[in-house]
C-alpha cells in the first residue's frame, strides 16, 4: 500500500467516524420534530416549508463537530507525512521581558489606531524583526499551547500550527498571533517554525482571500507564516497530501449524500446531486 493510499484511508476513517456520529444524532438522539418546530416558531412554520428548517437543523449539528475534525485530520496528515503529530502540545521556553513588552506593543498598534493616524497594517517580517531586537536580562518562562504540533522525523524539525476555521474571527486570530510571536521569541527557540493555518480557502485562490477579521492581524495574501488550503496540507503532510485529502472526500461523499437524502430528508436524491465533487 502506498503512502498516499494509507493517508487517504486514515482521512476517510476520521470523516466516517464524524459523519456516523452526526447521522446518529439527527436520526436518533436529536431529530427534527416538525410539531415541536411549529409550536416554538408558528410564524416561521406558517411562512417557510418545514424542509428548510430541517436542513438548518442538520447543518448546525454538522458544522460544530467539524471544528475538532480539522485538527484530527491534521494529526493524520502529520503522522503519515512528517512522521509525528500531536494536538494541544504545551511548549515552554524563556522570553526576555523586553520582547514580551514589544509583542504587546505590536498587538496594541494593530488593534487600536492612534489619534489622527491611519490604522497600522500587519507586516509579519518587520514586526518580528522589531520584537527580536528587544534586549533584557530578565527571562520569563512562557508556555504556549499549540493547536497542532508536528515533527519531521527525518530532519528533526519542529513545527507549531494555529489551525482555525476558514473564516475565523478577530479575537481568535489575535490570540494565535500572540502565541506565534512568543514561540519565535523564545531563547532558545523550541520550534523551527510556527504558522497560522486555514484548512481550505472559501475564496479559491490565495490572492482572493478577503475575510476581513484575520486581515486585521495578518496580511493573509502575502505573510509567509500564513498557510491556506493546499499550502497547509502539503506543509504538514508532504507532497500529495492535499490530493489524498480531496480523493478521500470524493470517494465517501456519495455514500453520505444518499443517506442524508433518504434517511434524513425522506426523499430520493435529485438527478446529478450525488456526482458533484470537490
Amino acid at each position: 500500500m502506498t503512502q498516499e493510499q494509507e493517508m487517504k484511508d486514515a482521512i476517510q476513517s476520521v470523516i466516517k467516524t464524524m459523519m456516523d456520529r452526526v447521522m446518529e444524532k439527527v436520526l436518533v438522539d436529536d431529530p427534527f420534530v416538525k410539531e415541536e418546530h411549529k409550536a416554538k416558531k408558528p410564524l416561521y412554520a406558517a411562512l417557510v416549508p418545514d424542509e428548510i428548517f430541517k436542513g438548518s437543523h442538520f447543518e448546525r449539528r454538522f458544522v460544530t463537530p467539524f471544528g475538532d475534525v480539522w485538527e484530527e485530520l491534521a494529526i493524520v496528515a502529520a503522522n503519515k507525512g512528517l512522521g509525528f503529530g500531536e494536538k494541544g502540545r504545551s511548549i515552554t521556553g524563556n522570553v526576555n521581558a523586553e520582547r514580551l513588552r514589544r509583542i504587546q506593543e505590536v498587538l496594541n498598534r494593530l488593534e487600536h489606531s492612534e489619534n489622527g493616524k491611519k490604522k497600522v497594517k500587519p507586516d509579519w517580517d518587520n514586526e518580528l524583526k522589531y520584537i527580536l531586537e528587544g534586549k533584557s536580562s530578565t527571562l520569563i518562562p512562557v508556555t504556549v499551547i499549540s493547536d497542532v504540533y508536528a515533527e519531521d522525523t527525518v530532519s528533526h524539525k519542529k513545527f507549531a500550527f494555529e489551525l482555525k476555521a476558514p473564516l475565523p474571527n478577530s479575537d481568535q486570530t489575535k490570540v494565535s498571533k500572540e502565541k506565534m510571536l512568543k514561540l519565535y521569541s523564545m531563547e532558545p527557540r523550541q520550534v523551527d517554525s510556527a504558522y497560522y493555518a486555514l484548512p481550505y480557502n472559501p475564496y479559491g485562490k490565495r490572492n482572493n482571500y478577503s475575510w476581513s477579521f484575520p486581515a486585521r492581524w495578518f496580511d493573509m495574501r502575502t505573510d509567509e507564516v500564513v498557510l491556506i488550503g493546499d499550502e497547509f496540507w502539503e506543509k504538514i503532510g508532504g507532497s500529495g497530501t492535499y490530493k489524498a485529502f480531496i480523493n478521500a472526500i470524493n470517494e465517501i461523499g456519495p455514500e453520505y449524500k444518499v443517506r442524508i437524502y433518504r434517511e434524513y430528508l425522506g426523499m430520493e436524491p435529485p438527478d446529478g446531486s450525488i456526482e458533484e465533487k470537490l
